[in-house]
C-alpha cells in the first residue's frame, strides 16, 4: 500500500513538473523522445523519416518535412546529448527573451524548419534536427553574448563561440560538419534579420508573427509560472557566473 502511494506521489510530481515545462519545448522535446522510442520498439524505421525531397513531392509523404526534425539516431550518447541541449536553450529562449511571445518563438521554428528545408534540397542532409538545436544555441548565444562557457571541463569562452565549439566537437567525433553548418547560419539569418538589421540606418523589421499565430498561442501570462534560471547548470556544458 506505503509503495503505491509512493508511486502515485511520484507519477504526481513529474506530472507536475513535466507541465512546468514552457509549451514549445515540451511538445517539441517529447516528440523527438516519442520518435526515437517508436523506433527503439520497432513499431516504425528511420527509412519512414527521413527527409527525402523525391517522396515528399512525388509521392505525397508530407510527415518527412517535420520527422526529419524528430530523429536523433538510436539511444545512445549522441541521442542524449541533443536531447540535453535541444530541452536546455529550447527551454531558456522560451522563458527568456520569447516570455510571453509564444507566437513568435513558434514563428521562429517556422521559418528555421522552411528555410533548412530548402537548403536541404542541396545539401543532401537526411535529418535536421541537430541542425534545428545549433540554431537555437546560435539564437541563445549571440542574445546572451557576455555569458562565459565551460565545456567540460576543457574550454572557457565567451556564449558567442558555443555553436563553433559543438562544431569542433563534431569534428572530432568524426561527424560531418555540414549539420552544424546549416544550423549556424540559419541561426545567423534569423539573429541577422530579427536583432540586427531591424536596428540599421534605414533597417526594418521584416519578419513579423502571423495573427493567426497570435491568436493561438499568446496567453496571458501566469503568475505562478516558475522559469528555469538561466544560471542553472546542466550536464557538462556550463555557465560560469
Amino acid at each position: 500500500m506505503a509503495d503505491s502511494e509512493a508511486a502515485a506521489a511520484m507519477a504526481h510530481s513529474f506530472a507536475q513538473e513535466y507541465f512546468q515545462i514552457p509549451v514549445v519545448t515540451r511538445a517539441y522535446t517529447t516528440a523527438c523522445v516519442l520518435t526515437t522510442a517508436a523506433v527503439q520498439l520497432e513499431v516504425i524505421t528511420p527509412f519512414q523519416l527521413y527527409f527525402n525531397p523525391d517522396l515528399i513531392i512525388r509521392r505525397y509523404q508530407i510527415w518527412r518535412l517535420i520527422t526529419s526534425f524528430l530523429f536523433f539516431g538510436s539511444l545512445g550518447f549522441s541521442f542524449v546529448f541533443n536531447i540535453i541541449f535541444l530541452y536546455r536553450y529550447c527551454r531558456m529562449l522560451e522563458e527568456g527573451c520569447f516570455r510571453g511571445r509564444t507566437a513568435d518563438f513558434v514563428f521562429m521554428f517556422l521559418f528555421g524548419g522552411i528555410v533548412m528545408t530548402l537548403f536541404g534540397l542541396f545539401a543532401n542532409v537526411f535529418f535536421l534536427g541537430q541542425a534545428f538545436i545549433i540554431m537555437l544555441v546560435y539564437v541563445w548565444s549571440r542574445r546572451h553574448p557576455l555569458i562565459r562557457m565551460n565545456f567540460f571541463g576543457l574550454l572557457n569562452f565567451q556564449a558567442p563561440f558555443l555553436p563553433w565549439v559543438l562544431m569542433g566537437f563534431s569534428l572530432l567525433l568524426g561527424n560531418s560538419i555540414v549539420v552544424d553548418l546549416l544550423g549556424i547560419s540559419v541561426g545567423h539569418m534569423y539573429y541577422f534579420l530579427e536583432d540586427v538589421f531591424p536596428n540599421q540606418p534605414g533597417g526594418r523589421k521584416l519578419l513579423m508573427t502571423p495573427e493567426l499565430l497570435r491568436a493561438m498561442f499568446d496567453q496571458p501570462e501566469d503568475p505562478d509560472y516558475r522559469p528555469l534560471h538561466e544560471e542553472q547548470q546542466g550536464g557538462d556544458l556550463q555557465q560560469d557566473d
